[in-house]
């Protein structure tokens, strides 16, 4: 699983860098995705299959602090790329006329640096919030990788701020995102049902239900981990089910995004057979 993130974000890395015709906007928006979910699952991935097959659990407490910046800098960034994403589809299918206008360079550059400033100002307040808290024993944290939430339900302190600052970020940030990405979807939802042809309209669905699919389980295992109240007395089944949810959002979307995104699209197939023809001219 990681091998294919790995792999499917690099090679749409450099299939976007090789071709002239994915110089745009939504091509500029994948590409940060890519570069945010290699980030993303290579702060959590390895370390966990490290703990899996070793004897020895232990992380320091400088390498889980790193895991939490990034992993929690890479999910905001995530959330705010999409959302982006989302917009640029909302303004190429709903308002084609002033596309350009709309989605100009600067605006994109905005967006993907604000996506990215967001995204580590809010993993570093929330880390610094976190190893604050006091802890009345050896931390012993029932998790498969650090996480914010897992360091609350363990803290004997009062951790009221730290609970309010995740709500009031994850409102912002995931809610918020969420929102938008929704708003757009409905836009364009209502936009293709206009089409004329059913072939056109089924394509255009069966698009949309993807990138739905992929955004829903993401935004969906995000918002369960960190807008639901956290009890310190959980029972072993909720347990259970805190230490698999992180890992649909830290392994699973990250790989299925350059396959829903990108891989399935035309122009981006296209490119890829270009890039293999080429390759083998040069072989010949």
């Amino acid at each position: 699983m990681y091998l294919m993130t790995i792999s499917g974000n690099l090679l749409l890395i450099v299939i976007v860098r090789l071709n002239p015709s994915l110089q745009s906007p939504m091509y500029f928006f994948l590409t940060n995705l890519s570069i945010i979910d290699i980030v993303f699952s290579s702060s959590v991935v390895p370390v966990l299959l490290m703990n899996t097959l070793a004897n020895d659990k232990s992380i320091s407490l400088v390498g889980c602090a790193t895991q939490i910046c990034f992993s929690l800098a890479m999910g905001a960034a995530e959330s705010i790329i999409i959302a982006a994403m989302a917009y640029d589809r909302f303004a190429a299918i709903c308002r084609p006329l002033h596309y350009n206008t709309i989605m100009n360079k600067t605006l994109c550059f905005y967006l993907v640096a604000g996506a990215w400033s967001v995204g580590f100002i809010n993993s570093s307040v929330q880390a610094i919030l976190t190893f604050q808290l006091p802890y009345c024993k050896r931390v012993n944290v029932n998790h498969y990788f650090c996480e914010v939430p897992a360091f609350i339900r363990i803290s004997c302190g009062d951790t009221f701020l730290n609970e309010l600052s995740i709500y009031i970020t994850g409102a912002i940030i995931a809610m918020g995102c969420f929102y938008l990405i929704i708003i757009s979807y409905v836009h364009i939802i209502s936009n293709i049902l206009r089409i004329s042809s059913s072939q056109g309209r089924q394509k255009s669905f069966s698009t949309c239900a993807s990138h739905l699919t992929v955004v829903t389980l993401f935004f969906g295992t995000v918002m369960f981990m960190y807008l639901r109240p956290h009890s310190k007395q959980s029972s072993n089944f909720a347990n259970e089910i805190d230490k698999v949810v992180p890992v649909l959002y830290t392994a699973v979307t990250p790989m299925l995004n350059p396959f829903i995104y990108s891989m399935r699209n035309k122009d981006v197939k296209n490119a890829i057979r270009n890039q293999l023809k080429r390759m083998q001219c040069h072989k010949n």
